[in-house]
C-alpha cells in the first residue's frame, strides 16, 4: 500500500511514517502543498493523508483539487477542530477528519475502516438499486439520476448504497456508524450529518434524504 502524507510540521510527519510504515506499506511525505500534489500524481497513493494549514496553499483547496482528479481516500489531519472546518472538508470531498493532537492507533483504525470501505467485495453488494429515477450500481459503483452520471467520493457512496438497500425506511444513525464506517465511535454523528449534505446537494433536492429527529435518515424519491 502507498500512502502519502502532505504534511508541513516535521514532528508529526516523523510520528505518522513511524507508525504507518511497514514493509508491507510505503509512506512518502510531502511537505507543502506543491510538492504533495505532484507526488499525487507520480506516486499514484492508495490514501492521501492532507493537512490543512499548508505553507504555500491551503489544504482545502489541495482537497478539492485532488477529489476532481479521482476517488483516491482522503484523511484530513488538522488542528482547525471547528465544526464549519470539518464540514466544508468533507463537502469537499474529504472522506474522514482527524484532528490535532490525535493518538497513531486512533489514525491507523481511521485508515483501516476507511480502507474495508473502499475494497470491498463487489459480489457482496451486486445488484443495480433503483429509488425512482436515481440508480446505484455497487460493481461498477456509478449512480444515475435520470440517466445524468453524478459522482460521489468514495464515502459518499457507501452511505448512499446503504440507504439503498432499505429505500424508504429510516436507518438509525448508530447503525450507519456501525455499518457505513465500521465504528462503534458515535463522535463522527457530525462527519454523517456533513455527507448526508453533500450528497443532497448533489442530488439536487434534500428531499431525496428525510431526516427524522432522534432516529436518523431514509432515503427516498422526492414527491
Amino acid at each position: 500500500m502507498r500512502i502519502l502524507l502532505i504534511e508541513d510540521d516535521p514532528s508529526v510527519a516523523a510520528g505518522v511514517v513511524d507508525a504507518l510504515e511497514t514493509p508491507s506499506t510505503t509512506v512518502q511525505h510531502a511537505r507543502d502543498a506543491t510538492t504533495g500534489l505532484a507526488a499525487a500524481a507520480s506516486f499514484a497513493p492508495d490514501l492521501v493523508l492532507l493537512d490543512l494549514g499548508l505553507p504555500d496553499r491551503d489544504g482545502l483547496e489541495v482537497c478539492r483539487e485532488l477529489r476532481g482528479r479521482g476517488a483516491t481516500p482522503i484523511i484530513v489531519l488538522s488542528a482547525r477542530g471547528e465544526e464549519a472546518d470539518r464540514v466544508i472538508a468533507l463537502e469537499l470531498g474529504a472522506d474522514d477528519y482527524l484532528t490535532k493532537p490525535f493518538g497513531m492507533r486512533e489514525l491507523q483504525a481511521r485508515i483501516r475502516a476507511l480502507l474495508r470501505r473502499t475494497t470491498a467485495s463487489p459480489g457482496a453488494t451486486e445488484g443495480v438499486r433503483a429509488v425512482g429515477p436515481l440508480e446505484i450500481d455497487p460493481r461498477a459503483r456509478r449512480v444515475t439520476l435520470a440517466g445524468e452520471e453524478l459522482h460521489f467520493t468514495p464515502t459518499e457512496f457507501d452511505l448512499l448504497l446503504y440507504l439503498a438497500d432499505d429505500a424508504g425506511a429510516v436507518l438509525r444513525r448508530p447503525d450507519i456508524l456501525r455499518d457505513v464506517w465500521k465504528t462503534e465511535w458515535y463522535g463522527a454523528s457530525k462527519t454523517l450529518d456533513a455527507h448526508v449534505a453533500a450528497i443532497r446537494r448533489k442530488l439536487g433536492d434534500p428531499d431525496w434524504i428525510r431526516s427524522v429527529r432522534g432516529v436518523g435518515f431514509r432515503l427516498d424519491a422526492p414527491r
